[in-house]
């Protein structure tokens, strides 16, 4: 498009103001906020700036068609075992056919971690402080393996560190897998209070990240998809990734998947308590959904059942299954499966009409993103099965308290103590389980329990489990 052309349109849409310090601009500087211009839809924009007063109302939400999901209780809860071992069946048989492709959201910084760099790249594990990257890499090579097959692994970074991620595997030799693919997370821009994009620079336009459910378009329109199609891969294991317990590769869930005959599969938790900050399995309608915990009322979420359990139990860890065929129809441009855009009031760093540089010391626009859970709402058969917390869940979201890197550190040492109990090692533990010294299993001796006993029982002689012991 000609650039007079493009100045026109946004003249016309009432986002001129973009352009008003264009002759002040070097070439390259210019052709930055060209290529920023071309990337946004203004008619969507509009529709959103519209939309927003509606979307905003607290009270737009009937909480009284919300009753508690329905999901497949794992054989430690109380679930059956038969239905297990059934879907871990079917789903070996679709991981040794090469179906599946793993697919990691991995666009956040470790900002909030006190770690300069990818989220990815920060060291988590107790003895050799391996970054989550390579935990997740270990995992799917052992996967490997076990089903002689080649995993492909897709990874979505950010806007800031697509090129570190990129350069940080290659510093470790994509630590020693052939097939990993990375693009790009997409952007939308942010508007101030009066719908008009704000401008972070002379010559830049303020764009943030499009939320984890802009993964669906990134796959449609990075061109994975269509790799994946190409590899024969039609399921997609998608996980975020701030949580090293993850099961990369999972048979039974992926089986419950395709045994349900499910556009998208979830796996919950129980939640911790009412307060617990993950959001929440509902049913609305017949229709299977998410809703975040800043916006379920606190007395539904606080409702107990008749074994005076939480009723609104079903936690979300962000660990889905996905039909591929289901990405392309939401990652695509079919309108009756749009999802939708979610508002949040935000500092958003700007300059003043004289273009010098504003940190506003109060929430000055709205940034819009999609939520990955939100798909639920399209897919047929969808269905939610309960996963370990202990085994599963332990993420790395903050410095310290909760879902920090030191609770992370203790459940993986949690873990490998059970692991080490069952394998018949005498491991002293606390009342939580933790034992009083670190040591490690690396995914590439074990990636669970059972592979563990029958690992460690082998060897002669065995290895003392103490402060240091590494595994691998």
């Amino acid at each position: 498009m000609e650039t007079q052309t493009l100045i026109d349109i946004f003249k016309e849409a009432g986002q001129g103001h973009v352009f008003r310090f264009w002759d002040e601009l070097d070439e390259s500087q210019k052709e930055h906020l060209l290529a920023q211009a071309r990337q946004i839809d203004l008619p969507l924009l509009k529709k959103l700036i519209d939309q927003e007063e509606e979307a905003l109302k607290a009270d737009a939400y009937d909480w009284s068609s919300i009753t508690p999901a329905p999901y497949i209780a794992h054989p430690s809860q109380g679930g059956t075992s038969q239905p297990w071992e059934e879907a871990a069946h079917l789903g070996e048989e679709a991981l040794r056919a090469g179906r599946v492709a793993a697919f990691t959201v991995a666009g956040g910084q470790g900002t909030r971690l006190g770690y300069e760099g990818p989220k990815g790249a920060f060291p988590v594990t107790p003895i050799r402080r391996k970054p989550i990257f390579q935990v997740f890499a270990e995992k799917l090579r052992t996967a490997q393996e076990r089903y002689g097959v080649d995993f492909h692994w897709f990874i979505m970074t950010g806007l800031e560190n697509h090129e570190a991620t990129i350069a940080f595997f290659k510093e470790h030799s994509f630590f020693g897998l052939e097939h990993v693919h990375f693009f790009r997370q997409g952007a939308f821009p942010a508007v101030n209070q009066s719908g008009k994009l704000i401008l972070s620079a002379k010559h830049s336009i303020a764009m943030s990240p499009n939320g984890h459910g802009g993964a669906l378009k990134a796959l449609v329109e990075s061109g994975a998809t269509q790799t994946m199609k190409t590899l024969g891969v039609d399921i997609i294991s998608f996980f975020q990734v701030d949580n090293p317990l993850i099961n990369v590769i999972d048979p039974a869930f992926i089986g419950f998947h395709l045994s349900q005959n499910s556009e998208m599969s979830s796996k919950m938790v129980p939640k911790s308590s009412a307060e617990e900050r993950v959001g929440v399995f509902c049913s609305e309608k017949d229709h299977l959904r998410i809703i975040e915990y800043s916006d379920f009322p606190e007395s539904q979420a606080q409702e107990k059942d008749a074994d005076g359990v939480l009723a609104f139990r079903c936690g979300n860890v962000a660990i889905h299954t996905i039909n591929r065929d289901f990405v392309e129809r939401l990652g695509g441009h079919d309108a009756s499966a749009s999802m939708p855009y979610h508002y949040a009031k935000k500092k958003v760093l700007c300059i003043d009409s004289e273009g010098n540089p504003l940190a506003p010391e109060h929430p000055n626009g709205t940034k819009f993103e999609l939520f990955i859970f939100d798909a639920l709402t399209f897919a047929k058969n969808p269905i939610v099965i309960e996963t370990e917390r202990a085994r599963e869940f332990s993420p790395v979201k903050n410095a310290q308290g909760a879902d920090s890197v030191q609770t992370c550190h203790d459940d993986q040492l949690r873990l490998f103590a059970r692991w080490a109990q069952a394998a018949g090692v005498d491991v002293p533990v606390d009342e939580s389980g933790l034992p009083p010294f670190s040591f490690e299993i690396s995914p590439l001796f074990a990636d669970n329990e059972t592979t563990f006993v029958e690992r460690f029982n082998s060897l002669d002689p065995k290895p003392e489990i103490k402060e240091g012991t590494y595994l691998e």
